[in-house]
C-alpha cells in the first residue's frame, strides 16, 4: 500500500497454513473481539506457479473465512477481494460451483478439476481460485449469518497497485492495457475506489446485504460480454 500511494505500518502475517491462521487470529483476539476482516491477500498470474495460486488465493482464503467466521462477533461484517477474472471463464456446472462452494476445505485442492494436470496455466488457475472466493462467499456467508454477522466479496478490475503493476510488465500487459482502451470508463481503478465500495459493505447501511459478490471494474466485464472486448470467437 506504500507504492500505491497510502502511509502505513506493514505487519507481516503468515498465511501458509490453517495452523498459522489459527495462530494470527488467537493473537488478533489479545486485542478485543474480531468484528471485521478484509481480506486481501493473494498472488497473481504473473507472480507465481499454478500451485501457489491455488495454495494461496483459493485455499488459505477459504481456510481465513472459515475460521474467521468461527469468531466473528455479532453484528460483525467482512469483505474479501476476489477479482473480475473470476468473471472470463465459461460457466462450471452447477455441481463444480457446488464443490467450490461447500467442499471442506481440506479436501478443496483435492477436487478433480482443481488438480494441477487439468489447469490450463497461471491465468486459468488464479480464475479459477476468484471464482472460488466468490462461491466460497456466499457459502461462508449462511455459517456468519448464525453468529449474526455478514461477508461480501469485492471483484476489482486493474486497480493501479504493485501486483497491477507487475501484470502490466508481464506476459499479459499488451492484454491488460487493451482492456483499459475499450471499457467504458477508459482507465484503470485506485484503491480508494475500492476501499468506497467495502466501506458501504461493512457499515450499518449495508445489514441487508450478505454473501454478494460486487463488480468494480470500470465496466471491462460488460465490454467482455457485450461490448469491444468480445473475443473474436464469441
Amino acid at each position: 500500500m506504500n507504492k500505491s500511494g497510502f502511509d502505513v505500518e506493514p505487519f507481516e502475517m503468515d498465511l501458509s497454513s490453517r495452523e498459522s491462521i489459527m495462530s494470527m487470529i488467537k493473537k488478533a483476539k489479545e486485542y478485543g473481539s474480531i468484528k471485521m476482516l478484509v481480506n486481501g491477500a493473494g498472488v497473481s498470474p504473473s507472480q507465481a506457479s499454478i500451485e501457489t495460486i491455488l495454495r494461496v488465493d483459493l485455499y488459505e482464503t477459504a481456510v481465513l473465512l472459515e475460521e474467521v467466521g468461527k469468531v466473528i462477533s455479532k453484528g460483525g461484517s467482512g469483505v474479501t477481494i476476489s477479482s473480475q477474472s473470476g468473471h472470463r471463464m465459461p460457466a462450471l456446472t452447477p455441481e463444480q460451483d457446488r464443490a467450490l462452494a461447500m467442499t471442506p476445505t481440506e479436501e478443496l485442492l483435492d477436487l478433480e478439476f482443481l488438480k494441477t494436470e487439468n489447469i490450463k496455466d497461471t491465468l486459468h488457475a488464479y480464475q479459477m481460485a476468484k471464482r472460488c472466493n466468490e462461491k466460497r462467499t456466499m457459502y461462508e456467508a449462511v455459517n456468519w449469518g448464525e453468529k449474526g454477522a455478514r461477508i461480501n466479496d469485492i471483484a476489482p478490475g486493474i486497480i493501479v497497485t504493485p501486483l497491477a503493476i507487475d501484470e502490466f510488465n508481464g506476459t499479459r500487459g499488451d492484454f491488460y492495457k487493451n482492456m483499459l482502451k475499450k471499457c467504458p470508463t477508459g482507465r484503470p481503478g485506485t484503491a480508494d475506489e475500492v476501499a468506497d465500495v467495502a466501506e458501504l459493505l461493512m457499515s450499518e447501511r449495508a445489514q441487508f446485504i450478505t454473501g454478494s459478490t460486487f463488480l468494480v471494474d470500470g465496466g471491462a466485464t460488460a465490454s467482455y460480454y457485450y461490448g469491444p472486448l468480445q473475443p473474436k470467437d464469441g
